[in-house]
């Protein structure tokens, strides 16, 4: 077994270093994206800087050309070959459950490159292929301990002054509310108001990261609002509760270069770099914030 799958690996290596395979771009599981991810992200000297998954059937593997490392992933099992591990044999690193549990009791959670991911609840899972960046569920619906902060892909402080500025568009596909219904026409839906000023609302960062030119990022989350709303009232007129009350909502939004964040549509625009924010009040201009 361990004769075949060495055999196996080595020859997609040969054939990837040869340029004799024309390797596809595909998304892999959640579970295998954001331990490749998280790797990246924890063993930098190993795993230097963000690599697309690629796959030659049955592999999901990343390459790292400073290193020559190769990591991939088949059966369940994540694997290494290259750099500290050598070339002969492929070494078995452990499975792809041990391992995701792992990545989550770390607070690592596959975090992506480009992405702040710092503050993301338990049960969200974010990855990155190429220049997309997923963030799901995976058809939970789980507590936000900090309703008021809902960007899991924010922008992480910079160090220095990069020159880029991104506007971000959001564009919401679904909103799926259940536990709370307005029955009473004229009575506007709270839910509904929040995905209308979702949608209307774009971001700009100046000194942006490199990693979010261009970038993608599609949510897919379920999110249990019942704290938030405490203990309601069951007799409310034109209004039925049934707990627990949720809301999945399904979006994508798209990142672009501009030449200044202050000539564009931005609703509030952010350095990343001083941390200051502007917002832009009800005659049009931007007032800096003070928070």
């Amino acid at each position: 077994m361990k004769k075949r799958i060495k055999c196996t690996i080595l020859s997609f290596c040969l054939l990837v270093l040869f340029g004799h395979v024309n390797l596809a771009s595909s998304a892999t599981t959640p579970e295998i994206e954001a331990i490749f991810n998280w790797a990246e992200n924890s063993f930098s000297d190993l795993f230097p800087s963000h690599q697309t998954t690629q796959i030659i059937d049955p592999w999901a593997f990343r390459f790292y050309p400073p290193t020559g490392i190769y990591v991939g992933a088949q059966n369940n099992e994540i694997f290494v070959l290259g750099g500290p591990w050598g070339t002969d044999n492929p070494t078995f690193i452990d499975t792809i459950p041990n391992l995701t549990a792992q990545v989550q009791s770390s607070g690592g959670n596959g975090s992506v490159p480009g992405c702040d991911t710092s503050d993301i609840p338990a049960g969200m899972v974010i990855t990155q292929n190429g220049n997309v960046v997923n963030i799901t569920t995976n058809g939970q619906c789980v507590v936000v301990p900090n309703p008021e902060n809902n960007n899991f892909c924010g922008v992480p402080a910079q160090p220095a002054a990069t020159g880029v500025s991104v506007l971000s568009s959001t564009s919401v596909n679904s909103l799926e509310i259940k536990g709370i219904e307005i029955n009473t026409p004229g009575i506007p839906n709270p839910f509904e108001s929040a995905s209308e000023s979702i949608t209307n609302s774009k971001f700009c960062e100046i000194n942006a990261p490199a990693e979010l030119t261009n970038q993608i990022v599609n949510s897919n989350i379920c999110f249990d609002m019942t704290d938030q709303f405490g203990p309601l009232p069951s007799d409310i007129p034109g209004v039925t509760i049934n707990p627990p009350i949720t809301t999945t909502f399904v979006a994508t939004a798209t990142n672009q270069v501009v030449t200044d964040c202050f000539a564009t549509d931005a609703t509030v625009i952010s350095d990343s770099v001083t941390g200051e924010t502007w917002i832009r009040g009800t005659d049009g201009n931007f007032v800096q914030s003070g928070f």
